[in-house]
């Protein structure tokens, strides 16, 4: 009987082809017979993880507690990734007395030893998920691991060992930070700089500060807007140097940290950060003023309110907005200027914040009712028609809803009658209807008594 190699022979070179067809089937029959295989180890892996949960879950109090004891599950691979797993899926949720007494399962177990031991030996993505895990045990002896790995030649390890330390919120785990940051020495992306800075460093701003006065210029900006997240008052004379640096960046933070610190001389100082060349500057200024609530911030407010930059106006326009008590002379402040672009803005902003509404009430108030309707008869003139109207007939006050009407039609604003119109509804109520019609005759008394005449003679 011929072998296969001679009857291959035979037929010439379509064995070639015959060959390359045996082979690529010898080929995906291998692969299907890996792949089910895999498949097999797999599924036998899993049910054994399924099931060291399952006793891990039973014995959680038992290992939390160290009646079980800690060689029993550490010597395991697979129960030690799993206890770890549940140890600090659970520390990110415990309560504070729980906290407690899982870090001290993480300290009397070994767990933490083997982190550190990891995070300083191994390197690449073994170290990184050592670092990894040493963040999320928000431990102080893990801090000195960590540290070096802000060291580390990847970014990706140099990512983690900061985050971890900024989980600490403690202010000895932001020196490291602090110190290769302000020598240029840390590349990290700075919105994870930032929030590690910020968890650690707020009982202690002055510690920012310190390293923000002695820094590189590339890192000042960076320091100072955490120091803007965190200023308290006693850094008033400190924030004062700040406001008058160099770089535009750094005075932008200082006018937010003054905003949060509230120190006795923030006004003073952000007075001077409104007339700064750099819009930015300037709107950080006038946003921090607005934030301080302070009638003292009026004038400058106003001038803000006048600024080349729309952005600046506009937030200056929310800062008055928010003096409450004072709104009616901010109006009629405001109409001083002469600046039609600053009144449109601030009426537009007291129609989106409840000015408008404020005013309205205040008519009730015999104390404030002369200067609330000269406020109102400029927000009239100023484009608030529409509002207005709406709260003659809206308004939960019949009393105020009836000043309110008087007003408006004492006003003489014939652009009232169009908008008129648009609330005129079949529907609307008999009571509303005549207190339009009531305005109509307010407004356009000519033709009001051009068509009562008529009727008179038919």
């Amino acid at each position: 009987m011929p072998s296969v190699s001679k009857l291959l022979g035979l037929i010439g070179p379509a064995g070639l082809i015959v060959q390359a067809l045996l082979a690529s089937l010898a080929a995906v029959v291998g692969l299907l017979i890996f792949i089910l295989l895999r498949r097999g180890a797999r599924h036998v892996y899993f049910w054994r993880r399924d099931r060291r949960v399952l006793e891990t879950r039973a014995d959680w109090n038992a290992i939390v507690a160290g009646t079980i004891p800690p060689k029993e599950w550490v010597l395991s691979r697979m129960r030690r990734e799993i206890v770890e797993g549940i140890l600090l899926d659970r520390l990110e949720v415990a309560p504070p007395k729980e906290a407690q007494e899982l870090l001290e399962c993480v300290r009397f177990s070994g767990l933490l030893d083997t982190r550190v031991h990891e995070a300083r030996t191994w390197r690449g993505w073994r170290r990184h998920k050592a670092l990894l895990a040493l963040g999320r045990m928000r431990v102080p002896e893990a801090i000195p691991a960590l540290t070096e790995g802000l060291d580390d030649a990847e970014e990706e390890c140099r990512i983690a060992a900061t985050r971890g330390l900024g989980r600490m919120g403690l202010p000895r785990a932001a020196v490291p930070i602090l110190q290769r940051l302000s020598t240029g020495k840390l590349q990290v992306p700075s919105s994870v700089l930032l929030d590690a800075l910020i968890n650690n460093c707020r009982p202690t701003p002055g510690l920012v500060l310190t390293f923000l006065l002695k820094s590189a210029d590339s890192a000042k900006p960076l320091l100072a807007r955490v120091l803007g997240e965190i200023a308290t008052p006693d850094l008033d004379e400190d924030l004062l140097l700040l406001a008058s640096d160099e770089s535009s960046e750094v005075r932008a933070s200082a006018a937010r940290a003054l905003a949060c610190a509230k120190p006795g001389l923030a006004v003073s100082i952000l007075t001077g950060l409104v007339d700064d060349e750099e819009w930015f500057v300037r709107l950080r200024a006038v946003v921090a003023l607005g934030e301080l609530e302070d009638p003292r911030t009026i004038p400058v407010l106003l001038h803000g309110l006048c600024d080349r930059n729309r952005q600046v106006r506009i937030r200056s326009a929310c800062g008055l907005s928010r003096l409450k008590n004072h709104l009616e002379d901010i109006i009629c402040l405001a109409l001083k200027t002469q600046d039609a672009y600053a009144v449109q803005e601030l009426i537009s902003e007291l129609e989106r914040s409840g000015g408008i509404f404020e005013m309205v009430t205040a008519l009730g108030d015999s104390r404030r009712r002369a200067k609330a309707e000269a406020a109102l008869l400029a927000a009239l003139r100023g484009g608030c028609r529409r509002i207005l109207l709406d709260l003659v007939l809206h308004h939960e006050n019949w009393r105020t809803r009836g000043a309110l009407a008087r007003l408006l039609g004492h006003s003489g604003d014939s652009e009232l009658l169009k908008i008129m119109e648009l609330f005129d509804s079949p529907g609307l109520p008999v009571r509303k209807r005549r207190v339009l019609r009531w305005l109509e005759r307010q407004l356009a008394p000519t033709q009001a008594s051009l068509s009562q005449a008529v009727r008179v003679v038919a």
